[in-house]
Formats: structure tokens, C-alpha cells, sequence
């Protein structure tokens, strides 16, 4: 089964109750704290460009990156619509093309934990790290180990809505650390409701395990948070941020 495909085209309807004009506030205070005027930004793992767009519109260079083609082009079309200019790539972060010299590079809401092998993860901070110009910020955030093992893993959620409804099954492998994701979606066409599954999974790090792999790569300044503060990440957070200075 693929991922992001079907789910796409109804992921905005799903995640309407996220506050992303929030979480791009929050990206800007971490600018500021960190004294930086950013010009050139990339976003890994962007899907419907949600975050990117936003960003773009209050003035920024952003290109998004994305693995799946159905999630850039619901991206391309709200950039459209809203008319700015972004440039959109169909690349997987973990073999990333991209201009040298980034003043930011950003990975939001879960981007990280989509990937599974260690060494892989290494590959994706030092393509970053090399990305990066001197004194440039990597900013991404992790659904904690916490939140995959006890909040996610092991249980299922539905919802129902007019145009699309869907069960979201999870499964918790503790030895793999790892959150399989199943789910169905039934998605309104005409008077019918046709059926898409999709399967996702992602990888539940530990904060001491990101921060060795970021250190391993030439990170050494690096701070965690807790998701929209500036407090350090308690043992039940839910999202932590990491935030790196080259």
C-alpha cells in the first residue's frame, strides 16, 4: 500500500484542527531567539505545504521537499491560490539534491520519525549539515518516544466527516521502536464512499539518540523544547523541537 496518496487529497480536512499559523509563529520566535533573519529556507517532508506556504507568504524563500507527488501537488495548488512562489521537488531526504549555502533548513511535524534506519538518519543530518551556510539553523521537530509507545501505539482512532471518514490502526513494536500506522480511508464520490488503505510507519527516537547522531555529524550546538515553549521536554512531552546551529 502506498503512502500519501489518496490520503493527500483529504490530509487538510483531516488536520484542520491544526494550528499552523501557530506553529509558523512559533518557528519565527525560535529566529529570533536565535537572532537570525533567515532568506533562504528549505522544508523537508512538507507535505501539502501547510507550513511552507505560510512562511513564503510572510516574505521568506522557501522550496519544499517532498517524497510523495500527490502531496506536492495539493501544495502547488494552494501556493497558487494564494499567491506566492514556491518551488516544490520531488525528492526523498534522504538522497537530498539541493542549493548549498541554506540559511534554514526545517523539518515539521513528524518528518524525522518517518526515518526508520539509524543510518539513514545520519545520511539525512549530514546532507543537512553540508546544506547549511555557517551559523545556519536546522529546526525540526519528533513525535517523542513517549507519544508513539503509550499515546499512539496499540490503539485505534475513527473519525466521520460529511466527505470522508477513516480508522487509523496502531501497532507499537518495542524491540524495533518502531509505530505501524494502518490506515482506511472512505472517501465521498458521488453518492458512494470508495475505500483507499494506506500503511505508514514511523521510528519512536529517544532525545538522548537524536542528539548523538546530530553531534556525530558536526552539530554541537543544539537545544530541545517542548513543543511551543522554550522549556526543556518533560518525560510525557508529546513533540519535541530540536533546534541546531551549524
Amino acid at each position: 500500500m502506498n503512502s500519501y496518496s489518496a490520503f493527500a487529497y483529504v490530509y487538510d480536512q483531516l488536520m484542520d484542527d491544526v494550528d499552523y499559523i501557530g506553529w509558523v509563529d512559533y518557528l519565527e520566535e525560535i529566529f529570533k531567539r536565535y537572532n537570525k533573519r533567515p532568506k533562504n529556507i528549505v522544508e523537508l517532508a512538507c507535505g501539502t505545504g501547510n507550513i511552507t506556504n505560510i512562511l513564503a507568504k510572510r516574505g521568506y524563500n522557501l522550496i519544499g521537499v517532498d517524497i510523495s507527488e500527490d502531496m506536492l501537488f495539493v501544495a502547488q495548488e494552494k501556493a497558487r491560490a494564494m499567491g506566492v512562489d514556491v518551488i516544490y521537488l520531488n525528492h526523498d531526504m534522504r538522497e537530498l539534491f539541493l542549493p548549498s549555502e541554506l540559511d534554514s533548513i526545517l523539518c515539521i511535524c513528524d518528518g524525522i520519525n518517518y526515518i526508520i534506519d539509524e543510518k539513514d538518519l545520519l545520511n539525512v543530518f549530514s546532507s543537512v549539515y553540508n546544506h547549511l551556510k555557517d551559523k545556519g539553523l536546522f529546526i525540526f521537530d519528533i513525535s517523542s518516544y513517549y507519544k508513539l509507545s503509550n499515546i499512539l501505539g496499540n490503539n485505534t482512532y475513527a473519525e466521520n466527516f460529511q466527505e470522508v471518514s477513516y480508522i487509523w490502526e496502531n501497532y507499537f513494536d518495542e524491540e524495533q521502536a518502531t509505530c505501524d500506522f494502518d490506515l482506511t480511508i472512505f472517501i465521498k464520490e458521488g453518492d458512494l464512499y470508495k475505500k483507499h488503505e494506506e500503511s505508514h510507519c514511523q521510528r519512536a527516537y529517544k532525545e538522548n539518540e537524536i542528539i548523538e547522531k546530530l553531534k556525530e555529524v558536526g552539530f554541537h550546538k543544539i537545544e530541545t523544547f517542548e513543543a511551543f515553549t522554550f522549556s526543556k521536554p518533560k518525560n510525557k512531552s508529546e513533540r519535541i523541537y530540536f533546534v541546531c546551529e551549524k
